[in-house]
């Protein structure tokens, strides 16, 4: 082909063409780019729960003394197992209302199964210094756990119940048997109230804080 030949019409548009295509193909690849779904963040797992109040069911921390003499007790416990430190050191009259209502309960298919009763000194200690760590300071563990000084575990006054049932049949008769709830936030705790029988279970307070008996 001469010099003054005019280029054929195809190689004169292949420039422009091969131009043209690609900037159709970064054209696309953008809206590809920015139809796609987002990379999900990583979801952050929540930390364990330190052990310090008894859980949901009226659970205390198990106690490295498996004989069970600072007031612990094994799975499985019930208001009979008077052999045990825990249900032995209860005062008689609560162990023995509790075990009246165990009966009559038993008929409904309910047991009663103990998670804590009576506690050591030490072990109460231990309960209030766990739950110290876990909420971060003394006024929010007061919400749950006493002072050895004040708890009415320590004095063999109160029991904590397994939510399996025994809570809720307590929850409408214990009264006639002087056995009440104490704290609205721990439907596990039970205390005896001898004018119960008569009167009918006495208003319960929000939470171990605003029980006079722990002001002391």
């Amino acid at each position: 082909m001469s010099p003054r030949e005019p280029a054929p019409a195809t190689a004169r548009r292949s420039r422009p063409a091969v131009l043209a295509a690609l900037a159709a193909v970064l054209a696309a690849s953008a809206v590809a780019a920015c139809q796609a779904p987002p990379t999900p963040a990583p979801t952050s797992v929540a930390p364990a729960a330190a052990p310090g109040r008894p859980d949901g069911r009226g659970d205390a921390p198990r106690s490295e003394r498996p004989d069970g003499s600072d007031g612990t007790v094994p799975d499985g416990t019930t208001v009979f197992d008077d052999a045990l430190p825990a249900v032995a050191n209860l005062d008689p009259v609560l162990r023995d209302a509790l075990q009246d209502a165990a009966r009559d309960a038993d008929d409904d298919g309910v047991t009663f199964d103990v998670t804590s009763g009576w506690r050591s000194a030490d072990y109460q200690d231990r309960l209030l210094r766990e739950a110290v760590a876990q909420y971060g300071s003394a006024a929010e563990a007061a919400r749950w756990v006493a002072t050895a000084s004040t708890s009415p575990h320590v004095s063999g006054d109160a029991v904590d119940l397994a939510q399996t049932g025994a809570t809720e049949w307590l929850s409408g008769r214990g009264a006639a048997y002087g056995l009440c709830q104490v704290y609205r936030n721990e439907p596990w705790h039970y205390e005896l109230r001898p004018a119960a029988v008569d009167d009918g279970c006495p208003g319960m307070y929000a939470d171990p804080s605003e029980d006079p008996r722990m002001q002391q």
